[in-house]
């Protein structure tokens, strides 16, 4: 990437990403192996009037040392200065930039156990923090940025300039920053999306039916007062749009917790913190896993699902055309962020609250009424192919093709 173009994708996180706002604090947490592109987001971002920025940094090699030599006790302990630091946050009415750039391996070999105790601890101590980005009163982005082994874990075969060089390749085309103006481009872009969207929110869909010949067969209901969202996204607190992932693709809401059956199989690897889970399936009932399995993984797996009640359950449906232009560079990046964006998927676990007719206001017990899932986990799980076929069936009876061939109708 040319220095030119690094200055291009600051501005693209900063005005399509947060869209950040003048006298706007800007919070961003970043590896500190991506230093470049945060000194040139921070000057981007006073340029356009923030009237703070302020830079959480994190390191692999420092976060594996901790999952190594600290005790389990140690780790279900999350000290009361980060809570009080998120609570600030709110009140400030942030705005949140995510920098991803870790290593895929990174926590390989750590003891499983260690990093459920360690998510699920972070998640009920951040429990308010996550809800307020999850229901958009924070505008939030989520972004990512190339190291050298996330590079060789992609490319392999290629020495560590060229896979570095090949993972800059791939990201640029990923968030349109080989446009002649990656703003525009954006801002067409998102409206195709928000065109889908549109189409799916009037038909008043009661379910969609899933099919392929990995076996698939799942039936998936929808709440009432459903909301398919994508591309950009309104701020619940200031209606001011923002787009939560660079890059993205989806058009996304919330199924009926209670209204999932039959089975689904994966069709892309699932990369969960240096562990790969392959070859894996649900068995929904009633909107329940009560079955599945794993050729490779099955352990981690398991420590996803057994989290808590909701983990058990989905929060998110997705839906990526298989001709998207993440998929056409058939490679799997081994980061959600990407990989989410090449395929159909769902997400295990909490839903986002926005996804129903005024979900952002309501109690994590309203949202559960209206058939909407609550977790600690939200991990999300490809089912895309190239012969997907997906029907939806609307509250008055009809039939509408949504994808045919992996790809959309409409």
């Amino acid at each position: 990437m040319t220095k030119k173009q690094l200055n291009l994708y600051a501005e693209l996180l900063v005005k399509i990403g947060v869209n950040l706002q003048k006298g706007e604090m800007l919070v961003i947490s970043a590896p500190i192996s991506a230093v470049d592109l945060v000194k040139a987001t921070v000057k981007c971002a006073y340029k356009a009037g923030a009237e703070n920025v302020n830079v959480l940094w994190n390191d692999d090699e420092i976060s594996r040392l901790g999952y190594k030599y600290r005790s389990k006790k140690s780790l279900a302990e999350v000290p009361n200065w980060v809570v009080e630091q998120r609570e600030y946050f709110i009140d400030k009415k942030i705005v949140y930039l995510g920098i991803s750039s870790s290593d895929p391996e990174a926590l390989k070999g750590i003891n499983p156990e260690k990093l459920a105790i360690s998510r699920r601890a972070s998640g009920k101590a951040l429990k308010k923090f996550h809800d307020y980005t999850s229901s958009n009163k924070i505008r939030w982005s989520l972004a990512a940025y190339p190291n050298k082994a996330w590079a060789k874990k992609m490319f392999p075969n290629l020495s560590p300039k060229q896979a570095m060089d090949k993972l800059w390749e791939y990201i640029v085309k990923s968030v349109r920053l080989d446009s002649q103006n990656p703003v525009k481009a954006w801002e067409e872009h998102q409206s195709k999306i928000l065109n889908r969207c549109k189409i799916l929110n009037e038909s008043k869909i009661d379910t969609f039916i899933y099919k392929n010949s990995l076996g698939t067969n799942l039936t998936v209901g929808m709440p009432k007062g459903y909301i398919f969202c994508g591309g950009a996204e309104a701020g619940a607190l200031d209606g001011v749009y923002f787009t939560a992932n660079l890059p993205t693709e989806e058009v996304f809401s919330c199924p009926d917790r209670n209204r999932v059956d039959g089975k689904v199989y994966s069709s892309m690897p699932l990369c969960v913190n240096g562990a790969i889970v392959k070859d894996f399936w649900f068995e929904f009932k009633n909107g329940r896993i009560v079955d599945y399995g794993a050729k490779e993984g099955l352990k981690i797996l398991k420590n996803i699902i057994e989290t808590d009640d909701g983990s058990h359950y989905l929060g998110e449906i997705a839906l990526v055309g298989h001709n998207s232009p993440i998929r056409n560079l058939n490679v799997l990046f081994y980061k959600t962020l990407f990989d989410e964006n090449a395929s159909c998927h769902f997400a295990i676990g909490a839903c986002y609250p926005t996804c129903v007719e005024g979900g952002g206001e309501m109690s994590t017990e309203e949202l559960l009424e209206k058939g909407l899932n609550d977790s600690l986990e939200h991990v999300d799980f490809m089912i895309g192919t190239s012969d997907l076929s997906i029907i939806a069936k609307t509250e008055d009876g009809k039939e509408i093709k949504v994808f045919e061939n992996g790809d959309w109708v409409f």
